[in-house]
């Protein structure tokens, strides 16, 4: 009985092992980029620069030295390279996102502090108030390669795809600059579209998938611009003094910070099908100080919002609830995370991109075959125990 007990016990341990071990082989470990959301969150104007909060440990683990009070950050889409406008020293800074190493720079005029990166990564957009231009940089060396000129200081910045019936996906992206009066609207090969007049003075705009760019007033409102007649659509809030906005990818809502109020609107998202149109704003989110900028994970999740008194608060998205508040100090102007899974973005440096799983290669396709081969044997080996095992079962049974 001894002996039937020891070869039970193994031929049950072969098998579980067995499977971890071709699990293991079998199924690919996903790597995901440097400073991909949710690992990161990017704050700028803090006490040294640019802080850096892990996500997981609800902390600051990191700091970036960065001169000319940074304002607008932005990342690549694989979460590698960091962009930063420097409005007190006339720079953009491009920056590894892990190391805070300097890629390159370019000396902007007007006091740069908006940012704008196309959809395909390829070009990084810079503006601000001290110029009527937008420059068009290449974010791998930080060339100038185009001028927008806008007659009206710089006042926000956003990128959408075009919205024409007859688009393709090699349609020019579109390039949306809010000035002293108007939104202008460029194709990003620097065709003119067209103007938009905005009452109040434009301010902060950002352009959700779909078709409307909410719009922020110097006035204190908010307005809806429909894409395709590039018409102001509706006023969606006024009385309030609205910051930076960001948007839920997953349910289209989008977030205003009220930096007069201390707290956060939440709007519904505009859909062409409803004839009725529901108040705004749908809910706010109470908050203890001035929200300087709200940023949203691609995931919907989380949701991240950088407060005048040095403070980030996290909100759990679908939860409604506040997770934690993260001390970074300074007077935090934005934050940023990442898109999550990030992309893998081949103008990223491959020293700083951990990229996705790849097809096999001749070496994965080697290790598999191997794999299989151990697994033949292994289960050749436990048939052999158990038929050795029936055996002496049935060699004992004949003695009896």
């Amino acid at each position: 009985m001894i002996v039937v007990s020891i070869l039970r016990t193994y031929r049950y341990r072969c098998c579980f092992f067995l499977a971890l071990f071709l699990l293991w082989g079998l199924f690919p470990q996903v790597a995901l980029a440097d400073g991909g959301a949710p690992q990161l969150a990017y704050v700028s104007g803090t006490a040294q620069g640019i802080s850096v909060i892990d996500i997981a440990q609800r902390r600051v683990t990191a700091t970036f030295v960065m001169h000319g009070n940074p304002r607008t950050v932005l990342l690549s889409p694989d979460g590698s390279v960091l962009y930063a406008a420097q409005p007190m020293t006339g720079e953009v800074t491009v920056i590894a996102a892990k190391t805070g190493k300097t890629i390159c720079k370019a000396a902007i005029p007007g006091q740069p502090s908006l940012l704008a990166l196309s959809l395909d990564a390829t070009v990084l957009y810079v503006g601000g108030q001290g110029s009527t231009g937008v420059r068009a940089l290449n974010p791998a060396n930080c060339a100038v390669q185009r001028t927008f000129e806008t007659h009206e200081p710089v006042y926000g910045l956003a990128v959408a795809a075009s919205t024409a019936a007859d688009a393709t996906p090699f349609t020019p992206n579109q390039l949306w600059i809010t000035g002293k009066s108007s939104v202008t609207v460029y194709e990003a090969n620097g065709h003119l579209l067209g103007t938009v007049p905005v009452d109040g003075g434009p301010q902060y705009i950002s352009i959700p998938g779909g078709f409307t760019a909410y719009v922020t007033t110097r006035q204190g409102t908010v307005v809806a611009i429909d894409l395709n007649t590039r018409q102001v659509a509706r006023t969606l809030l006024s009385g309030g003094q609205f910051g930076p906005m960001d948007y839920n990818a997953i349910t289209g809502e989008v977030f205003v910070p009220d930096q007069q109020h201390n707290l956060l609107d939440v709007l519904t998202p505009i859909a062409a099908t409803i004839n009725v149109v529901p108040p705004e704003p749908a809910r706010v989110i109470r908050l203890n100080s001035s929200p300087q900028s709200i940023a949203i994970t691609s995931d919907g999740q989380f949701g991240f919002v950088a407060l005048a008194n040095g403070q980030v608060v996290m909100l759990d998205i679908p939860g409604r609830s506040t997770v934690a508040g993260i001390t970074v100090g300074g007077t935090p102007h934005f934050i940023i995370t990442g898109l999550y899974p990030p992309e893998n973005n081949p103008q990223s440096n491959p020293s700083q991109t951990t990229t996705s799983p790849s097809p096999a290669t001749p070496a994965s396709s080697f290790m598999l075959i191997g794999l299989l081969v151990l697994a033949g044997v292994s289960l050749s080996g436990i048939f052999w125990l158990s038929w050795r095992y029936y055996r002496q079962r049935l060699a004992r049974k004949n003695n009896t």
